[in-house]
């Protein structure tokens, strides 16, 4: 392939812009400046801008640890969009395979990979997400119980699925949920008649929250990451 075609393929740049970035020197192939639009290159070659490597936009799979305050999103016309945390091309392609609230911290993931993300989201799989839980009142011996039977919500037809508690200390807990509906953690406690003062997600399936990234950064997932969605 073409220099200039796999720089377009790569970036989502035009042929002109991708002739431009090509003469400006900034580019490499296995660390030799090119400034011709017509060498060839092959998926063993390392091509780099700006001593950035290019690779070829294949499936995308990323963690982000995101922070509060962001919305999970493209547009918001009140708070940061989470995707403002990446720095990655074709944005518009990309999308959160199960969003969390704004003041909601931890770990979301983000591909273009449309029937992965089903395999998180919908229902009939029974994901199961596991949130760190700060309430304001103290836990209750009653909780465990209730969550294993299902919980009623508000405007809900049927009890929320069996979920699993772990009791951390009077005011904290991890819940482990197997389904997503709007605000469900928080109702849950509400239902329960307790209320949530933060929440954060610490893993989603076999996938859990990197410990080395700092809140706003993210990182591709591992092959053994991503084919554990299929796994369920």
């Amino acid at each position: 392939m073409r220099l200039d075609k796999f720089l377009c393929d790569a970036l989502g740049a035009t042929r002109k812009e991708a002739t431009k970035i090509i003469k400006s020197g900034d580019v490499t192939v296995d660390g030799v400046i090119q400034k011709s639009g017509a060498v060839k290159v092959n998926e063993d070659n390392l091509v780099e801008w700006q001593d950035r490597e290019v690779r070829m936009q294949g499936p995308r799979y990323i963690m982000l640890f995101k922070p509060d305050g962001f919305v999970c999103s493209h547009e918001d016309g009140f708070n940061h969009t989470a995707f403002m945390l990446l720095d990655e091309v074709k944005m518009e392609n990309l999308h959160f395979a199960g969003r969390l609230d704004v003041d909601t911290t931890g770990l979301v993931l983000i591909t273009d990979d449309g029937q992965w993300s089903h395999r998180i989201t919908s229902p009939k799989h029974k994901c199961a997400k596991t949130y760190r839980v700060w309430l304001a009142d103290p836990v209750q011996a009653t909780y465990q119980q209730a969550f294993e039977e299902g919980i009623d919500l508000r405007n809900e037809k049927a009890p929320t699925l069996p979920a699993q508690l772990e009791v951390v200390d009077d005011h904290e807990v991890l819940l482990t949920i197997h389904e997503g509906k709007y605000h469900q953690v928080k109702r849950m406690f509400a239902a329960l008649g307790n209320k949530v003062e933060a929440l954060h997600r610490e893993s989603v399936g076999d996938i859990i929250l990197d410990e080395d990234l700092e809140p706003g950064e993210y990182r591709y997932l591992t092959q053994e990451e991503i084919d554990s969605v299929w796994k369920k």
